[in-house]
């Protein structure tokens, strides 16, 4: 896990380091600083550690995923921001500081919202890849990030406060919100790749279980952890009467269930194994580190 955990440091600050060349500082743009202030120096970057690594296992090049990578972290941060607005989840706190909304007011941060997710796409088309695999990443992106994505997925999530929701909807909702990006990211590494159809439906296996375990383990530490270790304020699912794995089946067997998830997501990687020209614990370690993860 220490060299999984180095890795993925690497990965986080080769992110952060082309995520500033993309979005540089311009003075007195409030909308830019409050994108600033919410993409760069906060989270782990597991969404474009995915797409690098993917890449790099399959044979591919760094430089050719990293556009994607940055993209689908833009993606992530702006869902974020819109994520804690009133309006929404109404969070005044991400990553240990207060949320953009907070920061810069209401209408910035729904502007710097706004703002990261069409530069996402600007920056995954500025690739230097073919333009068919650069086509093929937009649309992965869109479709993800979209109404039968992860907007689709927050629309359930907002609904399941309102109506009882069985545990059948409970997944879905997880599949879309969160799954949809980690997905996403699977895929589009294989994309820079140039990855076969066959091995991009086993890596969408993988990212899917993956995605899944990474929500109940969110939902088990809404229950069991601190404000100050999460970052964020604890025990909103319960507030606001949301159905969960936890709230369905206990704590307990929620984290039984995540295992399951992690042990299909193993498989899918196994039966990739042909294909992966670099070989890659660290597909392996990402699995066990979303059950071992403290925030």
């Amino acid at each position: 896990m220490y060299q999984f955990k180095t890795r993925l440091s690497q990965y986080a600050s080769l992110t952060e380091k082309t995520l500033q060349q993309y979005l540089p500082e311009e003075s007195g743009d409030k909308v830019t600083q409050a994108m600033r202030y919410s993409l760069l120096g906060g989270g782990k970057r597991l969404r474009a550690a995915l797409v690098l690594e993917f890449c790099l296992a399959l044979g591919g090049k760094e430089e050719d995923a990293l556009p994607f990578a940055c993209a689908l972290e833009m993606v992530h941060a702006y869902s974020l921001i819109h994520d804690d607005l009133p309006c929404m989840d109404d969070d005044d706190m991400r990553r240990g500081k207060p949320a953009c909304h907070i920061a810069f007011g209401e209408a910035t941060a729904l502007l710097a919202g706004d703002a990261l997710l069409t530069k996402a796409f600007e920056v995954a088309s500025s690739n230097n890849i073919s333009p068919n695999q650069i086509v093929q990443a937009v649309l992965t992106l869109s479709k993800a990030a979209g109404h039968h994505g992860m907007i689709g997925g927050q629309r359930m999530d907002l609904e399941n406060e309102q109506i009882p929701a069985n545990i059948e909807r409970v997944e879905e909702t997880n599949l879309l919100k969160t799954g949809a990006l980690i997905m996403a990211a699977a895929k589009l590494g294989c994309i820079a790749a140039g990855a076969s159809e066959g091995i991009i439906l086993l890596a969408e296996k993988y990212a899917q279980n993956i995605g899944n375990a990474f929500q109940i383990t969110d939902d088990i530490l809404d229950c069991v952890s601190s404000e100050e270790v999460l970052g964020k304020p604890i025990g909103s699912d319960a507030e606001n009467n949301k159905t969960t794995y936890v709230s369905f089946y206990g704590v307990d067997s929620a984290r039984d269930i995540a295992l399951q998830k992690v042990n299909l997501a193993k498989q899918a990687l196994n039966m990739m194994d042909s294909a992966m020209v670099n070989s890659s614990g660290f597909l392996y370690d990402m699995a066990d580190y979303i059950l071992s993860r403290t925030n």
